[in-house]
């Protein structure tokens, strides 16, 4: 799995829901690279198509209810990064509908799904919990 200890920032729910999303995207992605069955692959890519879209509004909403609590300096930056995301995710979902599912647009999903989570968790949020350890703690 690709999650890592480092990518916490001090704030148990916002960490616990990292730790999912690394678990659910590794799982995808592993799943893509390594299962023969189409069928079982595509299963695979409607179920975390689903998950991300529902997962990943209730935890921004969560994150971003937290940087309004502790005063985030940088959070419209965040919200906005957070919205092209969304963005990108119903974007795919859009493709998949109209195109169909095919191998490259899979493998391309699954690319960009890790890559957006380990810049944005291992580097946006961890400004995050530098801005709440710089303020005496967590909040």
């Amino acid at each position: 799995m690709m999650w890592k200890s480092k990518y916490k920032i001090g704030v148990d729910l916002i960490d616990q829901q990292h730790e999912e999303l690394f678990r659910r995207v590794s799982n995808f992605t592993q799943t893509i690279r390594n299962e023969e069955n189409w069928e079982a692959k595509l299963d695979k890519v409607k179920e975390t198509m689903v998950f991300m879209k529902d997962y990943v509004i209730t935890h921004f909403d969560e994150e971003e209810a937290y940087q309004a609590k502790i005063d985030y300096p940088d959070i419209e930056k965040h919200k906005e990064a957070h919205a092209q995301f969304k963005e990108a995710v119903n974007e795919y979902v859009k493709i998949f509908e109209e195109e169909g599912f095919n191998e490259h647009k899979i493998q391309e999903f699954g690319g960009k799904l890790m890559t957006w989570l380990i810049m944005h968790v291992g580097n946006m949020d961890q400004k995050i919990g530098e801005y709440m350890k710089s303020k005496g703690g967590q909040v």
